[in-house]
């Protein structure tokens, strides 16, 4: 494969276990992820962790703090906003510092949403969701909230994070709520559709901010969310995706389960290729995916996906003449 084609990344423990960057290696993946420890999050614990998977090969492409990027108190503006804002300021200047050039988060205040688990292929577990079912749920934060009061918190943030992300070069990757719904709990889904992405983009008026491309949510959304051949050309085409998390499932909303990517409802040999066509050079990810048996599920899914990934690109660019 070309350096300067698709850089496959897997999800790496925040303790560094030495055998799960070998393992990364053996897969022949340039490229890994965390999301860090609270205590994690100083320039000197990223620069050892940056220092250590450079150490195997390996490229450290995001760092992410999941319980700021998932802060209920900056999405809903609750008390502590403005500390965690501060909090998430000071990680992105350390991760600048430490040379890692991506963080993510997602305008998501609760959870990733899901239904009892299913199963898929062989038997094998499953992320299944019901939106009838989740939409019966109480609220999660005590009252109902508006879209505009969403966006209006959108804007605070990313009018506060931006300037820090140019400064520390540094950039924010936005992935969408899954599923990508109007609301659910009380609270607005906020990128929902290909429109939600616009309009943050608009907001934020910034090379800075761009896309976690989750091709899993995009098929979840459906109609919403539009052909997803067209949303890589587009997105693509303006600088936007950052980071791919390639993913399939059964069915668009209001029903689906995750299965393994070669068994559901899209084609991803046509996603690969759009991708490939594109010239889309940055990291892409495996994302949720079924659990195999007993003593197989650890890293069999991992090792299974990137396989088949490699595969498609193969194929693509046999077929695009590369």
């Amino acid at each position: 494969m070309s350096k300067r084609g698709i850089k496959f990344s897997m999800a790496i423990r925040p303790e560094v276990d030495p055998e799960e960057l070998r393992f990364a290696v053996q897969l022949g993946v340039p490229c890994v992820y965390v999301w860090v420890r609270p205590e994690q999050r100083s320039y000197a614990a990223l620069a050892r962790l940056r220092e250590t998977v450079e150490s195997y090969g390996l490229e450290l492409y995001m760092a992410g703090a999941y319980d700021l990027g998932k802060s209920d108190k900056i999405h809903l503006a609750l008390p502590g906003r403005d500390e965690d804002i501060a909090q998430l300021q000071d990680f992105v200047r350390a991760l600048g510092r430490a040379g890692i050039r991506h963080t993510t988060f997602t305008w998501e205040p609760d959870q990733v949403w899901s239904s009892a688990p299913s199963t898929t292929r062989g038997g094998a577990a499953t992320r299944h969701v019901d939106l009838d079912e989740m939409k019966q749920r109480p609220f999660t934060h005590d009252r109902a909230y508006t879209e505009e009061e969403m966006w209006a918190n959108f804007e605070y943030f990313i009018k506060r994070m931006i300037p820090v992300c140019e400064e520390a070069d540094v950039r924010l990757c936005l992935h969408p709520n899954d599923p990508p719904v109007d609301a659910l709990g009380g609270i607005p889904c906020l990128i929902h559709d290909w429109a939600s992405y616009d309009r943050a983009f608009a907001i934020a008026d910034s090379p800075y901010l761009g896309m976690e491309f989750c091709c899993g949510c995009w098929l979840e959304g459906g109609a919403a969310f539009g052909n997803i051949l067209e949303g890589i050309r587009h997105f693509h085409a303006i600088g936007k995706i950052f980071i791919v998390h390639f993913r399939n499932i059964t069915s668009p909303l209001p029903i689906f389960d995750e299965t393994f990517l070669d068994d559901g409802y899209m084609d991803m040999y046509q996603v690969m290729k759009t991708f490939c066509e594109v010239g889309y050079s940055g990291s892409m990810t495996l994302d949720h995916t079924p659990r195999f048996v007993g003593d197989y599920a650890k890293g069999a899914g991992t090792a299974y996906a990137i396989g088949y990934m490699r595969a498609l690109v193969e194929r693509a660019k046999a077929e695009l003449g590369e």
